[in-house]
């Protein structure tokens, strides 16, 4: 199948080579039959490529035929308006099916009509049309729906069983789907949480969620950007952690709303950071272990974007990298990911040179990034972890004794960040109570002192300029007071998802 695939984007690369259109004559005649002319194209094509005869017109009339049917269809729609989509089908099953349908149904009609038309669980199914999760309250012209779309069908149910299940099953099956539909509700809500974080309250006073650089330093950022960054860290965390467990039907919903609220973070916080490369690749390699390459038009490009975004953040030969963390080994299984898909890529559009290119790197970078087990053994031994171990293997090229070292020094310097952490908060805690003893409320005193960048003078004088604050009361707060009202699923859900960002870091490259 693969090989066929890429015989197949060979021929389609040579006839856009040479301009010929296989619709028109000469090649296509008034009936739509394969005109005299194909013949040569049989035997030059053949001949060029190393492909058998029979192959070679068997692939070609499959090219002419579809772009026929592409043809009658777009004057199908000019006059009737009936659109055609290209629906991709779940792995186990047959692969592109077409479906003619108006784009004025909802996104749950269409679900409805693929499910009954293909015996798949209504309930079940999840749709990806242009990159986004289908709408089911919407109509599909409201979500930029067009004819000609490629429409991707996922599966959430695992068993391959086509018989029909008994009453338990179906019981266990719907409580499975229902957790599942749950959970993301939960996951969704909890961030929405943290990205609406009261902006009044003091960071450096009241620690809530930290975004750091790739030395664990606090860095700022804007609070409609940091709004932003949260959700799109936190559904882009989620997905990976749904990757990890193989589960990439799940996963795919929540990398593509990651990339949503990341396309509203600024162009130059982007360029700056590569939380938004790995997940282009992230997204491109869901794809790929669904088998839904095809569905992803931008695939190329999204790889493209990841490659320039490591370049920006690490410098061409990773020399930013080396000035903040000394090595780089970490890294490099990013950019071994990247040179196997653009391989795979290049290979599935019939670039054979330029994907032999990319597979030959991946596969020294695989043989570099290969760790001695004894070697790990060893660190092991001297109180470090398996994780620890790995990535100074890898960092010091398998030398044991500077692993170790590179080891020790990463511990001290991030129990120093920590220890300057605290400190500050400390600092800033006795500057709010020398503001509380002079009879000004806690949160006029952390209003003043973050606006003031913690200088406590210019805080004193930022209230009597602002005397609004001096009506501010910490008992009157209706914020504080609603702090005693929430739900206990509204706090759950926050400790659940604090807990998985507690140890996220937000990677910034420095500018010489």
């Amino acid at each position: 199948m693969a090989q066929k695939k890429y015989l197949v984007a060979k021929l389609t690369s040579c006839l856009r080579e040479d301009k010929i259109q296989l619709w028109k004559p000469p090649y296509t005649n008034e009936k739509k039959e394969a005109g005299k002319e194909m013949k040569e194209l049989v035997q030059k094509y053949s001949s060029k490529l190393n492909i058998n005869k029979n192959d070679t017109e068997n692939m070609l009339e499959e090219i002419r035929c579809k772009a026929i049917e592409r043809g009658t269809g777009n004057e199908n729609f000019k006059v009737t308006g009936i659109a055609r989509l290209d629906i991709y089908l779940p792995r186990r099953k047959s692969r592109k099916i077409p479906l003619e349908t108006n784009l004025f149904i909802t996104g749950k009609e269409l679900r409805s009509q693929i499910a009954q038309e293909h015996a798949l669980k209504e309930n079940a199914i999840k749709i990806i049309i242009n990159k986004k999760q289908l709408d089911l309250g919407k109509t599909l012209e409201d979500q930029g729906v067009t004819h000609n779309a490629k429409v991707m069908v996922l599966q959430l149910e695992q068993s391959d069983e086509e018989t029909k299940r008994k009453v338990q099953e179906e019981e266990l099956q719907c409580k499975k789907e229902k957790e599942i539909n749950d959970k993301m509700q939960r996951t969704k809500k909890g961030l929405e949480i943290l990205a609406e974080r009261e902006e009044y309250l003091d960071p450096d006073s009241v620690p809530y969620l930290d975004i750091a650089n790739q030395t664990g330093r606090s860095i700022e950022i804007p609070p409609q950007a940091k709004k932003a960054l949260v959700l799109a860290m936190g559904y882009h965390e989620k997905g990976r952690a749904l990757m990890k467990k193989k589960e990439y039907e799940i996963a795919l919903p929540y990398l593509l709303d990651a990339d949503k609220h990341f396309c509203e973070c600024s162009t130059e916080l982007l360029n700056t950071v590569d939380n938004y490369a790995v997940l282009q690749l992230d997204i491109v390699w869901c794809y790929f272990r669904l088998e839904q390459l095809d569905c992803l038009d931008d695939a190329e490009k999204k790889l493209s974007t990841a490659h320039r975004c490591f370049q920006r953040c690490y410098g061409e030969n990773h020399e930013r990298l080396i000035d903040i963390k000394g090595s780089y080994g970490r890294e490099k299984v990013l950019f071994l990911r990247l040179y196997l898909l653009q391989g795979i890529g290049h290979y599935h559009s019939g670039r054979e040179k330029e994907a032999a290119e990319y597979i030959q790197k991946a596969s020294r970078l695989y043989e570099e990034l290969s760790i001695d087990p004894d070697k790990v053994d060893r660190l092991s031994l001297l109180g470090f972890s398996e994780q620890e171990a790995r990535l100074a293997l890898r960092a010091c090229h398998g030398n044991v004794e500077h692993a170790a070292n590179l080891i020790t020094n990463r511990r001290e310097e991030k129990a120093q960040i920590r220890r300057e952490e605290r400190a500050k908060r400390r600092q800033r805690r006795e500057d709010i109570n020398t503001l509380k003893s002079m009879g000004y409320s806690e949160r006029a005193a952390q209003v003043a002192l973050h606006n003031t960048q913690g200088n406590l003078d210019q805080a004193f004088k930022f209230i009597l300029d602002n005397p609004e604050l001096l009506l501010e009361d910490d008992d009157d707060d209706p914020v504080a007071m609603d702090q005693f009202q929430v739900s206990q699923e509204s706090i759950d859900q926050v400790l659940l998802v604090h807990q998985q960002m507690k140890t996220w870091r937000l990677m910034q490259s420095m500018k010489s």
